[in-house]
């Protein structure tokens, strides 16, 4: 059985994406660093290097998705360091990505908007869950209560019929 660090996929190229939630103008923004992760290399190790957050910052796993035959690996992270030629994440309560059924999870289409507001619902709930998370949303108040807007969820929340 290999261990989490040996590739559980050969042959399979896995890309590290991450998302850089920041601020611009009492908005919250996004936009995205990306690259394939190579055989000796571990993603959060990548998704770090992607990020460029201080250390005071948070980088959190959001979610994985198969996309053009790869696995994409996708991380949040927090503050973003240059916001300013950002995407504004899409207004909280529009509708989101989901399968066609419970036995479909998969959307038949992802984009990145898609993603960053996955993204905010997972944060939102580890806000409230999570003490290294609540911890770093005590340092970046602002931020944190734009994302807070969106309603917090768990990855793979069914809706009632």
């Amino acid at each position: 059985m290999p261990t989490t660090d040996e590739a559980m996929l050969p042959g399979v190229t896995v890309v590290v994406e991450t998302f850089l939630l920041g601020t611009t103008g009492g908005r919250l923004t996004y936009r995205t660093a990306s690259r394939a992760l190579t055989d000796d290399e571990h993603p959060d190790a990548v998704a770090r290097a992607l990020a460029g957050v201080a250390a005071d910052g948070l980088l959190h796993s959001t979610s994985w998705r198969f996309a053009s035959g790869r696995i994409v690996l996708t991380y949040a992270a927090l503050p973003d360091p240059d916001p300013g030629s950002a995407t504004v994440v899409r207004a909280p309560g529009q509708t989101l990505a989901a399968g066609d059924g419970p036995l479909s999870p998969s959307p038949g289409r992802v984009d990145a908007d898609d993603v960053a507001v996955h993204a905010c619902r997972h944060l939102a709930f580890l806000r409230r869950t999570d003490p290294v998370v609540k911890a770093s949303a005590a340092r970046h108040r602002v931020l944190w209560d734009l994302l807070d807007e969106h309603q917090p969820a768990v990855a793979g929340l069914l809706r009632p019929a």
